[in-house]
């Protein structure tokens, strides 16, 4: 054997032997994304970092944003794993359509509240705000926000929808219906509770929840997609979703949770 053979068998074995050495983990690191409702931004964020640590060389990306369009979307072939919409009707229409690996299954029910800056008007009863002085009056586009649909319908049982219409700025989502509030391009708002509840929202001005028999239940669902028959670390997020320490953080960001009474 010559000096180069052997050099080169050295090399190519010792690179066979690094390969048998790493840890099963790296050798079979999974990708996972997520498509969540923007109501999820600052609880999904808690919930996710415990799996990560359990996960620590795969790759989880969570994308937030409009239930309507996520679904949209996975519709029309984007690589979504997970789906976790602000309405469970999202993921069933995926599922009866055959784009799915499983069942949707509920995992929460979400409420929405009237937040504002300005304590006065947070206070102020529903059906009063067309009489305010308030400038502006934000919600998330009911065209394809679960939240701008119960936000709609709360107006229409207060009757001020109609008059309401001038005042209305609408978000792409909830969160960035959140955002015209806090930012001041609104004066107030319907929002989700879990983000007036979150941490770069809580304390800063006044809400007050508005009443669940004002609006249908925003009854929330999540899905396995299609694509991601096979991944076995969305399964195992599923699996953490329903874990206590997941459903503790759901319930402090004012989520109601399948299987419990309210």
């Amino acid at each position: 054997m010559t000096a180069r053979t052997l050099i080169s068998t050295v090399v190519r074995l010792t690179g066979m032997t690094l390969i048998a050495l790493m840890p099963f983990s790296l050798a079979h690191a999974e990708t996972l994304i997520i498509a969540a409702a923007s109501d999820l931004k600052y609880a999904m964020a808690e919930v996710i970092k415990p799996f990560r640590s359990q996960y620590p060389n795969d790759k989880i990306e969570v994308i937030y944003g409009s239930s309507g369009k996520f679904s949209t979307q996975i519709a029309n072939g984007a690589p979504f794993d997970l789906f976790f919409s602000a309405d469970i009707r999202y993921p069933r229409q995926l599922e009866r359509r055959g784009l799915t690996a499983g069942p949707a299954r509920p995992y929460a029910i979400g409420r929405i509240a009237l937040w504002s800056l300005k304590p006065e008007l947070a206070k102020t009863p529903l059906r009063e705000l067309p009489k305010t002085a308030l400038r502006k009056f934000a919600i998330a586009n009911p065209q394809h926000a679960p939240y701008g649909v119960r936000a709609q319908q709360a107006m229409q049982h207060a009757g001020i929808w109609q008059a309401m219409q001038p005042k209305l700025v609408m978000g792409e989502n909830i969160a960035h219906a959140a955002q015209f509030i806090d930012a001041g391009a609104a004066d107030a708002g319907i929002v989700a509770l879990a983000l007036v509840l979150s941490p770069e929202l809580q304390g800063k001005g006044a809400w007050q929840l508005i009443p669940a028999e004002w609006h249908e239940p925003l009854e929330q669902g999540y899905v396995i997609t299609r694509r991601a028959a096979n991944n076995a670390l969305a399964k195992a997020f599923t699996e953490h979703m329903r874990s206590e320490p997941a459903r503790a953080i759901m319930r402090r960001y004012g989520f109601a949770l399948p299987g419990e009474s309210r």
